[in-house]
């Protein structure tokens, strides 16, 4: 998919595009550099993960971004199944772009086009996680509609890593 990025003076072409097994290490590269910045390093299973689903995992799908040829980030969303919420939902599961293009725009561009994604793929509530201390990422999601549940976040690890 190629966006057009309208921020300041010249356009940016943006591309977002699923990765091609060739690409499986500049994609685990950045997602080393997010798990990371984001205080959790990416293990074994994670990359694993990643693996898969460049392989084709049904449930996931997972896009790098790239601006003027150069993959400057990725965005994984997975798809789930919630009575709940009515239906199939989803979850953008990470969402990453390099240092030297964040504050441009592009976060929201990507966004809208995860959010676009989500809807084409039948997901009817899309779910995402966010540090209460990420003030950015914070704004950038409530821009775009998302709202706190008033529920916690739990998990129980159930595999071994």
């Amino acid at each position: 998919m190629d966006m057009r990025n309208t921020m300041g003076s010249t356009p940016a072409a943006i591309r977002c595009d699923l990765p091609r097994p060739e690409e499986l290490e500049i994609l685990l590269d950045m997602a080393r550099a997010f798990h990371r910045e984001d205080g959790h390093v990416l293990g074994a299973a994670g990359e694993a993960a990643i693996r898969r689903i460049v392989e084709g995992e049904p449930l996931a799908r997972c896009w790098i971004v790239r601006r003027a040829g150069k993959a400057v980030g990725y965005f994984v969303l997975t798809l789930g199944y919630s009575v709940e919420y009515g239906g199939r939902d989803g979850f953008i599961d990470d969402l990453y772009l390099d240092k030297a293009v964040r504050g441009e725009g592009l976060g929201a561009l990507i966004l809208d086009f995860a959010i676009a994604e989500a809807r084409a793929l039948g997901i009817g509530t899309l779910h995402l996680e966010v540090d209460p201390a990420n003030e950015r990422a914070n704004r950038l999601y409530r821009t775009r509609g998302f709202t706190e549940t008033g529920r916690r976040l739990m998990r129980l690890p159930l595999a071994t890593r």
